[in-house]
C-alpha cells in the first residue's frame, strides 16, 4: 500500500473490510452538507451520484456534460469533508478506449477516494453497451491502473443492463460480470435489478466477491435484512437521496407559486440543527 499518503491507504484499508463480511449501505451524498451529515448519523461509508452532482450544477447526468476535472474537483470536495471512504462514481471513466480508461482512474485515485465504479454503458443510444470484449478490456485497464499507482482502491464493475433496456438484462448482466470479476473487479454491480431471485443468481455467480445492489424509487420496498440475506454485501441509494430533497424543493416552491401558501414550511430541516451541525464543524 502506497505509504505517502496514510490517510488514503487508512480509508482504503477500512473500506475493504467493509467488502469482507456483512451487508453495509453506502449513501450517496450530491453536496459537501450531505456528506457531514451523512457521517454523523454513523454511516461507514459514503460514494457520490453523478446524478445528483450533476444536478446540483444545473447539468444534466452525464459524462459529456460534466467535464472531467469538475468529477474531480468534487470527488477532492467530498474526501476532504469526511473522515470516511468516499467511493466515485465515476461513469464510464471518461474515455471509451481501455488507454484512455487507464488514464483516468489513475487520476480519479489520485484525488483521494478509496473506490471508484466504472460502466459498461457507452452513451450511445443506438448501441448502449461496449460491446463485451471492449467492456472487458476497460475493466482490465482500469485494474491495472490502480495496481499501478501502489493504492488498491476498490474497483467496481457495473453492467447497465437494466438501465439501457436490455431485453434479457439478467443473463446479460451476469454473463458480464462474472467476466468482470475474473478481470480484477473488487466488486460487481447491475443497478436496476429489482427482483430478489434475480439478486441471489447475481451474488452466487459472482461469488465470492461481493454485489453492490442500488435501491432506488424503482425497487424501494426491499428491505437492509432482505439483501443482506440474499448475501449482498454494499447497498447504495444513487441519485435517490438527491432526488428526495429536489422532491420537498419543487413541491413547496410549486405551492408558492401556485397558492401563495407557505405550508410546506412545516416540514423543514431544523435551522438550529443544521446551523450547530455545521458550526461545531468548522470550529475542528
Amino acid at each position: 500500500m502506497n505509504q505517502t499518503n496514510p490517510r488514503q491507504s487508512s480509508v482504503v484499508r477500512k473500506f475493504r473490510e467493509l467488502h469482507a463480511t456483512g451487508c453495509f449501505v453506502l449513501p450517496n451524498p450530491w453536496d459537501v452538507g450531505s456528506a457531514i451529515y451523512l457521517e454523523q448519523l454513523g454511516f461507514q461509508a459514503l460514494a457520490t451520484t453523478s446524478a445528483g452532482f450533476a444536478f446540483s450544477r444545473g447539468l444534466p447526468d452525464s459524462a459529456s456534460a460534466v467535464p472531467r476535472e469538475l468529477a474531480f474537483e468534487h470527488f477532492r470536495e467530498i474526501v476532504a469533508a469526511t473522515s470516511l471512504p468516499v467511493n466515485a462514481d465515476f461513469q464510464n471513466g471518461y474515455a471509451d478506449e481501455p488507454e484512455g480508461v487507464a488514464k483516468s482512474v489513475a487520476l480519479c485515485v489520485a484525488t483521494g477516494v478509496a473506490g471508484l465504479s466504472i460502466e459498461d454503458s457507452s452513451g450511445n443510444n443506438a448501441v448502449p453497451l461496449y460491446d463485451f470484449d471492449l467492456a472487458l478490456e476497460r475493466i482490465k485497464a482500469a485494474r491495472a491502473a490502480i495496481d499501478a499507482s501502489g493504492i488498491p482502491v476498490v474497483l467496481t464493475a457495473r453492467c447497465e443492463a437494466w438501465l439501457v433496456g436490455q431485453s434479457d438484462p439478467l443473463s446479460v448482466a451476469v454473463k458480464r460480470l462474472v467476466a468482470f470479476a475474473e478481470a480484477g473487479a473488487d466488486c460487481l454491480y447491475a443497478p436496476g435489478v429489482r427482483q430478489p431471485n434475480e439478486i441471489s443468481a447475481i451474488v452466487k455467480a459472482v461469488s465470492p466477491k461481493p454485489v453492490n445492489v442500488l435501491v432506488s424509487t424503482g425497487n424501494r420496498e426491499l428491505l437492509l435484512s432482505q439483501l443482506t440475506d440474499l448475501g449482498v454485501r454494499r447497498i447504495s441509494v444513487g441519485s435517490a437521496l438527491a432526488n428526495v430533497a429536489w422532491g420537498a424543493f419543487i413541491r413547496s416552491t410549486r405551492e408558492i407559486a401556485e397558492t401563495g401558501t407557505f405550508e410546506s414550511f412545516s416540514a423543514a430541516a431544523s435551522f438550529a440543527e443544521l446551523n450547530q451541525l455545521f458550526s461545531l464543524r468548522s470550529r475542528r
